[in-house]
């Protein structure tokens, strides 16, 4: 089994802790990056983290991590709602991916209510702040070690 998992994060996470912290709080990048690590540490795994606020560099981590990676877990942001080109490139990666969100979709704009990256998604964690990042970690080494 591959000792890694993709941590991805698109567009304007570099701003946690800073931008609308009603809505997404006062953690960092950095505390999210640490909690996934903390976690997949618990199983001898390690974290590959990338935040990108450019498509193509999300793209690219995803199809180099194809074979090399035993999954995934995508905060893709924005794009969330409007890439087909991010969807298909999680679909040819060929990774078990979960994809979080630190708010709660649902529970804001309209047009935040859909989400293409949910089509090639094992799970969706939603709306637990950056401990989504932990449950998705935790579900994607019980998933590898089943």
């Amino acid at each position: 089994m591959p000792g890694k998992i993709l941590l991805l994060n698109g567009p304007n996470l570099n701003m946690l802790g800073l931008r609308e912290p009603d809505i997404y709080g006062h953690d960092t990048l950095e505390d999210v990056v640490a909690l996934a690590s903390a976690e997949a540490s618990k199983y001898g795994l390690e974290i590959d983290a990338l935040q990108s606020n450019h498509e193509g560099d999300l793209i690219d981590a995803l199809h180099k991590a194809r074979g090399t990676h035993l999954g995934c877990v995508i905060n893709p942001g924005g794009l969330t709602h409007t890439s087909v080109a991010l969807l298909d490139a999680v679909k040819a990666s060929d990774l078990l991916t979960v994809e979080v969100h630190i708010s709660n979709p649902h529970a804001r704009e309209e047009f935040r209510h859909h989400s293409y990256i949910s089509l090639a998604a094992i799970a969706v964690f939603a709306g637990a702040g950056i401990q989504g990042y932990r449950y998705a970690v935790d579900l994607l080494a019980t998933r590898a070690q089943a």
